[in-house]
């Protein structure tokens, strides 16, 4: 396995490579996407208490878990990168993060918008929506601090570190509303010996789950590519393909 996965270490390789996956990420969200939206706005069951409001699950849940999926994939790049020094490592911190933040501010703006029918106010303190707040924070620190730095070497270093720290929030948010006394309703989609949604709207909300996963791992890839080219800019196989490229682009 290690064999297998040692050439990828290369720059040239990993982006070789990245090209190859990155469509078939794409034919997996957007199918999954209409059906699982379609489905859930359209066609599933109103929920008894919140009524259609509760649709914008289907929304807030997968963004949310996906902000902790991607600071997860920063987490373990980020301890590759240090332990191992391996500058694809780095890389892939820094092209996550801003993805990453993307999706937890969906989450968060979303969980607002859930949040004023059914609590009457846009934004509480409470325990989940505070330690996801952090965690938004947390990405934009670590954005923040990866483009201070004009040495990228050191900037990714940096940024990992900062990514190892900001780990221990993701306990804090995951547990929070077993931990705390909290608004926020507890576990829904991880029982599943017992779910807490009918299976008519539970189905749609997993496809969405699988939909932002493949997404996300399209736009990682997509800005993990764009990180190595800027980074590798010197090496003859980057200046090699620029020229392919516009080439191609003279004969279009």
């Amino acid at each position: 396995m290690w064999k297998w996965l040692h050439p990828y270490a290369k720059a040239e390789k990993s982006y070789a490579l990245s090209g190859k996956l990155m469509p078939w990420f794409l034919v997996i969200a957007i199918p999954t996407f209409l059906v699982g939206i379609v489905w859930g706005l359209a066609f599933a069951p109103a929920d008894y208490q919140q009524g259609d409001s509760f649709r914008i699950i289907y929304i807030h849940v997968p963004a949310a878990m996906m902000a902790m999926g991607a600071y997860s994939t920063m987490a373990v790049a980020a301890f590759i990168g240090l332990v191992w020094q391996i500058r694809l490592a780095e890389m892939t911190v820094a092209a996550t993060a801003p993805i990453g933040a993307v999706y937890t501010f969906i989450a968060l703006f979303t969980g607002a918008a859930w949040g004023k029918p059914m609590w009457g106010a846009w934004w509480v303190w409470d325990a989940r929506l505070t330690s996801e707040l952090i965690l938004l924070f947390v990405y934009l620190g670590i954005i923040a601090l990866y483009n201070a730095f004009s040495d990228k070497i050191l900037a990714g270093r940096a940024a990992s570190i900062l990514t190892l720290v900001g780990v221990i929030n993701l306990p804090i948010i995951h547990f929070s509303v077993v931990w705390w006394n909290t608004l926020h309703q507890g576990a829904t989609i991880t029982k599943f010996d017992q779910p807490s949604m009918a299976m008519e709207m539970l189905i749609p909300l997993l496809i969405m789950i699988v939909s932002f996963a493949s997404f996300l791992g399209f736009m990682i890839l997509y800005r993990f590519r764009n990180e190595i080219l800027q980074r590798e800019s010197h090496r003859p196989w980057v200046i090699t393909l620029v020229k392919q490229s516009l080439k191609t682009n003279k004969r279009g």
